[in-house]
């Protein structure tokens, strides 16, 4: 599994023990989305929304005819705390990710 992120994020992912890159831009996480597909060796990638919306349309050429890596487009922390209500968006977060919400 790979993770590409902003620089802040990547360095979070990386104390959790997951190969994480940064990217400061839309353009940057494109270009490392690339080379990760191109070189293979990854089952998942997962790229912060922020930066990139839709990885799969940014690689759509490269993937065709690869089942792997799967690509997953995940909430960045900075859009999670920029919003007013942040519980309200990480229950939104959990309701469209696993289909319902979840009270504790």
């Amino acid at each position: 599994m790979a993770v590409i992120a902003d620089p802040e994020s990547a360095q979070g992912f990386r104390l959790v023990g997951l190969e994480a890159y940064a990217a400061q831009s839309p353009e940057e996480a494109k270009a490392l989305l690339e080379k990760l597909v191109g070189q293979g060796g990854y089952a998942l990638v997962a790229v912060d929304q922020g930066l990139l919306p839709e990885p799969e349309k940014a690689v759509e050429r490269l993937m065709r005819g690869k089942d792997l890596p799967v690509l997953l487009s995940m909430a960045g922390l900075k859009e999670a705390f920029q919003n007013p209500d942040v519980e309200g968006y990480m229950r939104e977060l959990v309701r469209r990710t696993i289909g319902f919400d979840i009270k504790l």
